[in-house]
């Protein structure tokens, strides 16, 4: 299994866009078939990120069909017009 992290910090003044990007990307577990699983947070103390992705696949290869996915592309496109800085870790468990 392959557990996928990602961090955003967002541009000040996006706060309606970043839960618009936020809701967009829940909606996608349940819809892209190589979710496994997916759990979607807010940053709700002062720190460097805003929210946080942490979804799980099967397989690198999984990760990859998600990523290139049309669906999660059009929700993705969102996230970059209002991010100031991401970063990501895939790791095996």
């Amino acid at each position: 299994m392959i557990k996928h992290i990602v961090m955003w910090k967002f541009r000040p003044g996006t706060e309606s866009q970043r839960d618009e990007f936020l809701a967009g990307l829940q909606a996608l577990y349940g819809v892209i078939p190589q979710i496994k699983a997916q759990e979607i947070g807010k940053n709700i103390a002062p720190g460097n990120y805003d929210a946080v992705l942490v979804s799980l696949f099967d397989s690198m290869a999984d990760l990859e069909a998600y990523k290139k996915d049309p669906r999660h592309v059009k929700v993705s496109s969102l996230c970059k017009a209002i991010r100031e800085d991401r970063v990501a870790v895939d790791y095996e468990v």
